[in-house]
């Protein structure tokens, strides 16, 4: 695997939806949708976002908000600072899930992620490299991938330190995050409650 590096192709499969019912997740820290939306301002771009990670804080009545993701307008369905000639616009200050991929975080319940590889990345599903990647474990991968692996590791850690802050909130009795919410009542809660962002260093 001496030989295997990853290269972004400048595809931008990356930033763009995907057809059918998956639905693209560029998750963004609060701090970097402000970074974003400064930015958005001075180049002209229409930047929306939408809730992403949320948690229903029944004992204050809050939607806790953790994370964002990047809107696809029904035009465009890509990410806005995404270019056609150059890819990436933003390529130094691009969000960390941005800077991980093709790692990026899995969800596996609630409160816990992994790091897995994009599938849909066309430098891991060319057929040459997927057979290749599908025979590695993960000391490899991180050879592969060594920028790649390094952001993703900062990410997974800034999702766990916000995990771990929510537990603490909850221990100390400042929020109580509802496990038993109906959808019903969930959506109710998402059209009425006020918002507040929790975030880490």
């Amino acid at each position: 695997m001496e030989d295997l590096h990853y290269q972004c192709l400048k595809c931008g499969v990356c930033c763009f939806e995907i057809p059918g019912n998956y639905s693209k997740r560029i998750p963004l820290y609060p701090e970097e949708v402000d970074r974003l939306i400064d930015i958005a301002k001075k180049r002209n771009i229409e930047f929306k976002v939408i809730e992403d990670l949320v948690f229903p804080d029944i004992l204050n009545e809050n939607i806790i908000v953790l994370t964002y993701k990047i809107k696809f307008e029904k035009e465009i369905q890509s990410c806005p600072f995404y270019n056609d000639k150059r890819g990436c616009t933003i390529q130094k200050i691009k969000p960390i899930a941005c800077k991980a991929y093709p790692l990026s975080l899995k969800q596996e319940d609630a409160y816990n992620f992994r790091i897995d590889i994009d599938p849909l990345c066309k430098f891991v599903n060319n057929d040459e490299n997927y057979k290749r990647l599908r025979k590695i474990d993960w000391k490899e991968i991180k050879k592969v991938f060594e920028k790649e692996y390094e952001n993703a590791e900062d990410h997974l850690r800034k999702n766990k330190k916000l995990m771990l802050k929510i537990r603490k909130l909850e221990a100390e009795k400042k929020i109580n995050i509802s496990r038993k919410i109906s959808l019903k009542e969930f959506d109710i809660c998402l059209r009425e409650w006020d918002r507040v962002e929790i975030t880490v260093e």
